[in-house]
């Protein structure tokens, strides 16, 4: 049976392409997991549509990812920490702390997309980023001081 596939799938082929599998394997989970078109004429136009909107939606999605990169790039946080002798801190600062300290400022960023060059364990200022886009990448400025005792 020939199909368009709708994705990158593993040992079978690439997103676009037109392959030839067991009926079985088609039926029961490449079409049904939405994963490829049966290849007739109709649906090599409807791939070409979709092919389309993937391109839209993926520029506009950039486009949103950079004017909140311009937002983040000027931001700076601080995170009020308990630290012991030599500023080391009791624990370190973790992507949940730092996408808690943003979520007070407005700004819902998931934990996963933080991305840290080395764990937080001491008092000083990082330069944070986040991975708001496969091509834009924010840097925020995070402050970590000393609660007051």
């Amino acid at each position: 049976m020939k199909i368009i596939l709708l994705e990158n799938i593993e040992k079978l082929g690439k997103e676009g392409d037109v392959v030839n599998v067991a009926a079985g394997y088609a039926r029961n989970y490449l079409l049904l997991k939405k994963k490829a078109l049966i290849s007739t004429p109709g649906n090599q136009k409807k791939f070409v549509e979709i092919k389309k909107l993937k391109v839209i939606q993926y520029e506009r999605s950039k486009e949103e990812a950079a004017k909140l990169a311009e937002k983040l790039n000027t931001l700076s946080i601080t995170s009020v920490v308990k630290a012991g002798e030599n500023e080391k801190l009791y624990g370190s600062v973790t992507a949940t702390n730092i996408s808690e300290l943003l979520q007070k400022e407005g700004y819902e960023i998931d934990k996963k997309i933080i991305i840290f060059e080395e764990p937080i364990k001491s008092l000083g200022v990082y330069t944070i980023s986040i991975k708001l886009h496969p091509e834009v990448q924010a840097s925020i400025k995070l402050w970590v001081v000393s609660e007051a005792v």
